[in-house]
């Protein structure tokens, strides 16, 4: 026997009603965790380091919020964030990031960490480098001897204070003994390796990597070679489409006493010392 007018019309309403459910139970979800993806324009070397391999999935698990990491030299970060194709940009080149804060593309820059650079070459090290003390001599020192010195050459933070440093000296490097790898910090140690070069490395990637190098640390200790890094969002007044919630988040995370204590003993286990300094709130 078929269904009255009135069961038919009572069961219409009761799938209304579960409709409705199902949607104001998802709106309530919706508000309880994080909403769409956050970009993260960061430095190749929070990424080969390890420590987002660390972290991200830490934060992704607490806020419901997915991250999606573009690992790039600084200058490409920072130029994300320039045209507004970031969220977050983690980076290690102060002045630059400056600029950003001054044109009103950044906002919310926070002090979050350091380490150093060093100046790693071949175990024999031909060019004599070992031990100087002043980095840019120890560059200038390189460069009399034309022993190759790979660099990065691309924008990136390390680059950036790699041509600081050779700035110091009365050297222009150009040559065959000068290479450009135009890749990320991984990349150009493993072609120094493969070459018996030396170049210019954040510390934490080359512990990250080291026993797969044919390179030592030759030079360090320089109060030049800090490097220290910033995270900064793009600001949602200059680019409305940024994910201002999620990136709040995220610098929030970064920057909290838990995760500042998670860094500071990251890598301590693996290589006998922490690959990173916190920062925040010094």
């Amino acid at each position: 026997m078929g269904k009255t007018k009135n069961e038919k019309r009572n069961g219409y309403v009761s799938l209304l009603i579960l409709f409705c459910l199902i949607f104001l139970l998802a709106a309530c979800g919706q508000t309880s965790s994080g909403s769409g993806d956050i970009i993260l324009a960061t430095t190749t070397s929070t990424q080969d380091s390890g420590l987002l391999d660390e972290l991200i999935p830490l934060f992704e698990e607490q806020s419901g919020y997915n991250v999606k990491i573009i690992a790039v030299g600084t200058g490409k970060a920072l130029k994300m964030g320039q045209e507004g194709n970031a969220d977050v940009l983690l980076v290690h080149a102060p002045d630059a990031e400056q600029v950003l804060v001054d044109n009103g593309t950044a906002v919310d820059r926070r002090l979050l960490m350091h380490n150093d650079f060093v100046i790693v070459g071949p175990p024999a090290d031909p060019a004599g480098a070992r031990g100087e003390s002043d980095s840019a001599a120890a560059l200038a020192q390189i460069a009399r001897q034309q022993a190759v010195f790979v660099s990065r050459g691309d924008d990136s933070g390390t680059n950036k204070k790699e041509l600081a440093l050779w700035a110091e000296t009365a050297v222009s490097p150009s040559g065959n003994w000068y290479l450009e790898s135009g890749q990320g910090m991984g990349a150009t140690l493993r072609i120094a390796s493969e070459k018996s070069g030396y170049t210019l490395t954040d510390r934490a990637t080359y512990l990250a990597l080291r026993e797969t190098l044919d390179l030592e640390i030759l030079v360090e200790g320089d109060e030049s070679l800090k490097n220290i890094y910033h995270i900064m969002r793009v600001n949602p007044q200059k680019w409305p489409a940024v994910n201002e919630a999620g990136g709040a988040a995220l610098a929030d995370f970064f920057t909290s006493p838990e995760t500042q204590a998670r860094i500071a003993g990251f890598g301590a286990d693996k290589y006998g010392q922490p690959l990173f300094f916190p920062d925040a709130g010094s």
